[in-house]
């Protein structure tokens, strides 16, 4: 049975995101999947699969591969689809963040999906979900706004919006 995506589990998306994510997709369900089947295929073909290290690597790096697949379907058939966010200065899926815990603790991240952020492994930005706690106390806020939230732990957290940016990657 397939879940609808409701409000709570919405991804937001970029065009441009969606584009890259459908592109991985295609990629892993076509020549990739082939490449991986010949691969197991010809460490099949070696003989003794009890003591076959290539085989055993290239059926895990499958089970991966796969997992990725269904994670790819989950968030495309999750996705909404949208314009990247106006700077406007009102927090948003799509925008950076950095907020203030108080005597010069600032934390910068990206509100919304990873998916949204280029793979590019050179960018250390931290990701938080609209809906986690500081996502969803934030969202629609702006800067200078406080807010307080329950962290996970129970206790109470206030932090300052210091500024909010849309994501440029």
């Amino acid at each position: 049975m397939t879940q609808q995506p409701t409000a709570q589990n919405v991804i937001w998306l970029t065009q441009e995101g969606y584009q890259r994510l459908q592109q991985e997709l295609d990629h892993l369900r076509g020549p990739a999947r082939q490449e991986l089947a010949a691969k197991i295929g010809e460490a099949r073909d070696e003989g003794d699969l009890k003591e076959n290290g290539g085989y055993h690597a290239a059926k895990d790096e499958q089970g991966k591969q796969e997992a990725r697949i269904r994670q790819l379907e989950d968030m495309l058939r999750r996705a909404e689809v949208g314009e990247p966010p106006q700077d406007t200065g009102i927090v948003e899926q799509g925008m950076t963040v950095t907020v203030s815990f108080g005597a010069g603790d600032d934390e910068t991240f990206l509100l919304g999906s990873r998916e949204l952020l280029d793979f590019d492994d050179s960018v250390e930005l931290e990701v938080f979900s609209p809906q986690s706690p500081l996502g969803a106390a934030i969202l629609g806020k702006q800067a200078g706004d406080e807010v307080s939230y329950e962290a996970p732990n129970g206790a109470q957290v206030s932090v300052r919006i210091v500024e909010a940016k849309p994501y440029r990657s």
